[in-house]
């Protein structure tokens, strides 16, 4: 009963205060952040958790204050620690409350097909394309049978991308704007061919289970 109520009441609390104070902390990074690395990394995971500030914005911030290497390292931290507190709150505490998070979506058939097909990759790819929302992904895994290892691995893995462009274009922002139409191009690429990928597997994943269905006997 005391871990029912006090993970919840600690979730208000820090909520509470990144309500509060967001913009302030936001302001901080990017004024004297870049002398605090983990105090920064701690206020990006906490950013990535409640994102009244969109987390974009964070990772522009921190570039621009930090660099786009230093800087994308603490927003892919602050992204990939909030994903695996979600998945441990979920899994080890709040298993109803994912269940019900998971069956307000109601294109959940689609990530269904891919993790029966093969769960890693369906992490990896939907954190490197995100056609599903991440609290979708963290709470589906979070009930499934994935193990932590394999998920804090392919999830975070997956957040790589998208962090290094939040970061960069925060840097470029502030120190060289032209380049941005070719980093922006050149991520849409990227995309795409993930995208690609991700369709094939797609289609993959249903014909098999598809097939499996058929042989069943009525």
């Amino acid at each position: 009963m005391t871990k029912k109520w006090f993970i919840p009441l600690l979730y208000i609390i820090i909520g509470y205060f990144i309500y509060q104070y967001g913009e302030g902390v936001a302001q901080w990074i990017q004024s004297d952040g870049h002398e605090y690395v983990s105090l920064t990394m701690i206020a990006a995971t906490m950013f990535s958790l409640f994102p009244i500030i969109p987390y974009p914005i964070i990772g522009g911030i921190t570039g621009a204050s930090y660099g786009p290497v230093l800087g994308s390292f603490v927003v892919w931290f602050g992204s990939a620690a909030a994903s695996i507190l979600m998945f441990l709150f979920v899994r080890y505490g709040y298993h109803d409350w994912g269940v019900k998070m998971i069956t307000r979506y109601k294109a959940l058939h689609r990530i269904t097909v891919l993790f029966e097909k093969n769960a890693f990759f369906t992490l990896l790819i939907t954190r490197l394309i995100p056609v599903i929302p991440s609290i979708i992904i963290n709470c589906y895994a979070a009930i499934s049978r994935v193990r932590f290892w394999p998920y804090a691995i392919a999830s975070s893995a997956g957040k790589v991308p998208s962090m290094i462009l939040f970061a960069t274009i925060g840097t470029l922002v502030t120190t060289d704007p032209g380049q941005l139409l070719y980093v922006i191009l050149v991520y849409g690429l990227f995309l795409a061919i993930f995208f690609v990928l991700y369709r094939t597997f797609k289609r993959r994943a249903e014909r098999t289970l598809h097939h499996k269905q058929a042989s069943y006997p009525n």
